[in-house]
């Protein structure tokens, strides 16, 4: 079964990606892989008390899930609004997480890379979650329906399926997805609710 990271980055051209972060395709899947967990389980930490669940459910229903259909062209993505979604996910913890990131892939992965591709794939996330969300898959209605759509986006993150993505790790909580410090970061996020 398909992880919704496997989804996702299968509707990326890469080789256009890597040309925009002017690194090689492996590199570049590879910070991909990293950073879409990241944002998604960000997003989660967001919704995880009703006032931001709102905001956020309102916002990913403002984004075209034409972006994500038959393929993305990253002509159509807009950075500086790609630019305030990282901005709301990760507040004031912005910096940390991209600094995170950026020791948690290989030696090419760094936090400048990291800093210009997250703008780039949150367009991308809240359109494949828009697409998710008007589709029904995994949504049980209106109110609640991004914050059920993401727990059923995270569930079916590495785990069972995803043996091939890092090692395998277990599926749990969000120190479980992302792993050590990253994970202890944005379960930081989750359990305290963020200051906008």
């Amino acid at each position: 079964m398909t992880t919704p990271v496997d989804d996702i980055l299968s509707r990326i051209p890469l080789a256009d990606l890597a040309a925009r972060l002017g690194v090689d395709e492996s590199t570049a899947e590879e910070a991909t892989r990293q950073a879409l967990p990241a944002l998604l389980g960000g997003i989660q930490a967001n919704t995880a008390d009703p006032g931001g669940a709102a905001s956020f459910g309102s916002a990913v229903r403002q984004h075209d899930s034409g972006l994500v259909e038959g393929g993305v062209n990253l002509d159509n993505v807009d950075e500086r609004d790609g630019n305030q979604i990282v901005g709301h996910v990760f507040g004031d913890q912005r910096s940390q997480v991209v600094q995170q990131l950026g020791t948690t892939g290989g030696a090419s992965t760094t936090s400048d890379l990291m800093g210009k591709l997250l703008p780039i794939l949150a367009p991308i996330v809240m359109a494949y979650l828009a697409k998710r969300l008007s589709g029904g898959a995994g949504a049980g209605g209106q109110s609640g329906g991004l914050g059920d759509l993401l727990g059923s986006v995270l569930g079916g993150m590495p785990g069972q399926q995803g043996g091939q993505q890092q090692g395998g790790q277990q599926q749990g909580g969000l120190g479980d997805l992302l792993g050590g410090p990253l994970g202890d970061l944005l379960g930081g996020l989750l359990g305290g609710g963020r200051r906008a």
